[in-house]
């Protein structure tokens, strides 16, 4: 055993309410949450990110969250994460209570939220993306000294997105249910806008992303029904609810929950407000492949979706279990698999001599070279690819960033270049931050399974 992974064990022991051969869930969460505070657009009044600043500050919508290591605003992904990231907080807000996190969660959701409000003009036009991905990925610059066009893409009656509409939708509608006992004036303003974009979209059909390289959708419904079902709970209107049903019926398996596929978050949802018996069966099959490992696992025990990111399927799915499990669906062997998919993201792998943490932050070992460009840049400098191709660590630590993982061996190259695996993303962060917050409040709860894995991290 290496001294630096004895004294991980020593100090998880030593944190209260950790058991053996836990990870401390509370602190991952607050790096989580620190890693999109370095996701900003737009104005910076704090110094939560030291070498973030202004940027963006003339786009045709300001604010939001930058995608990934680039600085594009895709509002898709944004909304999709945010939208999981919200319910994460609406279902276990004594998670983030007990990390000490609520305060900070709510200030950084509204990055998102403010965004929507100012991208939706409330009648006919939504802005889709901000800036020219192709024209940005061909350069390596921070966000506050990008030069790339800034151009825009809209959503309206000649242009569809209903896909973005509705997820979007969906976000607005969690916004009114999280902030509407504190600040009723903005969760107000959350859900009018929230009733019209639905509306729109839903007399609007069509994808807008389509067959883009970047973020390409396949379909509609399910991002209406998440929309549908949010605006259900929030005006308890049983024509959202009859939408939702009926978005539903066109649905097929899910191939694992992301940006392009909600297929099991509407279903979860759906069974919640329905209590329909056939839902359970329908969603245990989704998780089936994941939680019975009929699927590639590495040997180390990463549900291995994908050689891009898996540890962001890994970790979304590991979200859907556990709100599985607490909707009495298979709920022991549903937890077990999650709690073990989490572990093994941070430390229980044999990266590195072991105890590696594919959070950044999280231990004392973890990825120095993500793919992103404010990280790797100086403060206030224009940058350029020959920091890009630097084989030395980023001059800045991307605190909570989840990078996108090993190959299907438990290989990783912590390198720039290799953007499959050392990129990261707002929706890389999503479910796992979900996740987090769940297994915090199950070890409040005492219900904390236990699990089981070859390279355990002690």
């Amino acid at each position: 055993m290496t001294s630096l992974c004895l004294l991980s064990v020593l100090l998880l022991v030593g944190a209260p309410g950790l058991a053996a051969g836990a990870k401390n869930y509370g602190q991952a969460l607050g790096l989580s949450i620190k890693f999109y505070m370095a996701q900003r657009s737009g104005p910076i009044h704090d110094s939560i990110v030291p070498w973030r600043g202004n940027s963006g500050m003339n786009d045709c919508t300001v604010g939001g969250w930058y995608d990934a290591g680039d600085n594009v605003k895709f509002t898709f992904p944004m909304a999709t994460s945010a939208h999981l990231l919200m319910w994460s907080y609406y279902k276990y807000k004594d998670g983030y209570v007990k990390a000490n996190q609520a305060t900070q969660f709510l200030n950084m959701i509204k990055t998102p939220l403010n965004f929507f409000l100012a991208a939706w003009n409330g009648h006919d036009k939504l802005t889709g993306q901000v800036g020219d991905a192709n024209a940005d990925h061909a350069q390596w610059q921070p966000p506050e000294k990008m030069t790339t066009s800034r151009t825009c893409q809209y959503i309206t009656k000649g242009t569809k997105g209903s896909d973005v509409a509705g997820a979007t939708a969906a976000s607005l509608a969690l916004g009114y249910l999280i902030f509407k006992s504190s600040n009723a004036p903005y969760a107000n303003s959350c859900l009018n806008k929230a009733k019209s974009l639905y509306s729109f979209g839903k007399s609007n059909r069509g994808i807008f992303y389509g067959t883009s390289p970047f973020y390409s959708s396949g379909s509609d419904e399910d991002d209406l029904c998440l929309g549908a079902l949010w605006l259900y709970k929030a005006t308890g209107d049983s024509h959202y609810l009859n939408d939702a049903k009926s978005f539903h019926n066109g649905m097929g398996p899910s191939w694992a929950q992301s940006w392009d596929d909600n297929k099991l978050a509407c279903r979860i949802l759906l069974l919640e407000a329905t209590h329909d018996n056939k839902l359970k069966t329908e969603i245990q099959n989704d998780l089936k492949p994941w939680v019975e490992k009929h699927m590639t696992y590495t040997p180390c025990g990463l549900a291995w979706k994908l050689e891009w990111a898996p540890t962001r399927y890994a970790a979304n799915t590991a979200f859907m279990a556990l709100l599985a499990a607490d909707a009495s669906i298979n709920s022991v062997n549903n937890r077990k698999f999650a709690v073990q998919q989490i572990n093994y993201i941070l430390g229980d792998n044999k990266h590195n001599g072991g105890c590696f943490s594919y959070q950044i932050g999280y231990g004392q070992k973890y990825p120095q070279r993500p793919h992103h460009r404010g990280s790797s840049c100086p403060k206030g400098s224009t940058c350029g690819w020959d920091f890009y191709h630097s084989s030395k660590a980023n001059v800045n630590k991307l605190l909570g960033a989840l990078v996108g993982g090993p190959d299907a061996h438990d290989g990783y190259q912590d390198n720039r270049d290799n953007v499959g695996q050392n990129e990261v993303a707002t929706d890389y962060n999503a479910g796992f931050q979900g996740a987090l917050a769940a297994i915090v409040h199950l070890q409040d709860k005492h219900l904390l399974p236990p699990t089981s894995t070859s390279c355990k991290c002690n």
